[in-house]
């Protein structure tokens, strides 16, 4: 199975529409100097979806090899209109994710290693 025909099954079993290739858009996002994402994003048109005539996806690979790769699919809906645009919704979306699970670690963390007041 090709890249192009898991991603259309992965449409088809999560967003219960049919996919046809459209092409493929070459995107590397940085931030602050650095590339934070580079892939290629495929473009499909959807048929038989009520919210969405266009989905871009990808597949994120981990840099541990024993674990599989991540299918990611982002509908073309305001305001995604680009890949670059999915992308950027999708990091931002991980970096919003990983500061709110950072902020309850925090705060948990700071409940259990209270220390007792010293006894006299």
């Amino acid at each position: 199975m090709t890249n192009i025909e898991e991603l259309q099954a992965v449409i088809q079993r999560v967003h219960g529409a049919d996919a046809f290739y459209l092409e493929s858009v070459r995107v590397k996002e940085k931030l602050w100097g650095k590339t934070v994402w580079e892939g290629v994003v495929e473009v499909f048109v959807l048929v038989g979806h009520k919210n969405a005539h266009r989905i871009y996806a990808w597949t994120n690979h981990p840099k541990n090899r024993n674990n599989l790769g991540r299918h990611v699919t982002v509908l073309h809906r305001h305001p995604i209109k680009s890949a670059r645009a999915a992308v950027r919704s999708v990091i931002a979306r991980e970096f919003a994710n990983a500061n709110t699970d950072n902020h309850f670690r925090r705060r948990r963390d700071s409940y259990s290693t209270r220390k007792e007041p010293p006894t006299a």
